[in-house]
């Protein structure tokens, strides 16, 4: 069970999921502003997509939406505090020196394993609260979705698939 937890939590936070939760009438209008918004407005698309995806995979119950309303709403300020600490690096990347730059990936690093433990903790009891068929597609769409799946970089370029 660590195993897939340690594998969502992996898959969640490369997959994509770096978005803004703000609302997406504001993330639509600015996505036209500026490519950055633009971005930002695709990625938290991205989010929304996969909470979707995994409540209807995962089949939620009425009795179990309480747990996955803390869960999906983890997610989304996880994605949202990439994303602000992604758009300050690259904002950063052509002044900082290279002390500068790793100070910020260790930042970034220990976000990312603080995020991590927020989201396990808030996935467990959901995990709990499910039944044998539910916990069977869990471990399997999140087993599926740590080995195959490619990631992008902050930048939007694609990145190496993750590994196992």
């Amino acid at each position: 069970m660590k195993r897939t937890i340690v594998i969502l939590a992996c898959a969640l936070a490369t997959s994509g999921a770096f978005a803004q939760a703000s609302a997406p009438q504001a993330a639509s209008s600015m996505a036209a502003s500026t490519p950055q918004a633009a971005r930002a407005a695709k990625r938290e698309a991205r989010v929304e997509e996969r909470i979707a995806y995994l409540h209807s995979q995962l089949k939620i119950t009425a009795a179990q939406e309480p747990q996955w309303k803390t869960f999906a709403d983890v997610m989304r300020s996880n994605a949202q505090n990439m994303s602000r600490l992604f758009v300050q690096r690259t904002q950063a990347e052509q002044t900082q020196s290279a002390l500068d730059n790793m100070k910020q990936y260790a930042e970034i690093a220990q976000a990312h394993a603080d995020d991590m433990k927020q989201l396990v903790d808030a996935f467990e009891p959901l995990y709990g609260s499910f039944s044998p068929e539910q916990k069977k597609v869990a471990d399997t769409t999140f087993r599926e979705r740590g080995e195959h799946h490619g990631r992008e970089r902050h930048d939007g370029k694609a990145a190496a698939p993750a590994q196992p």
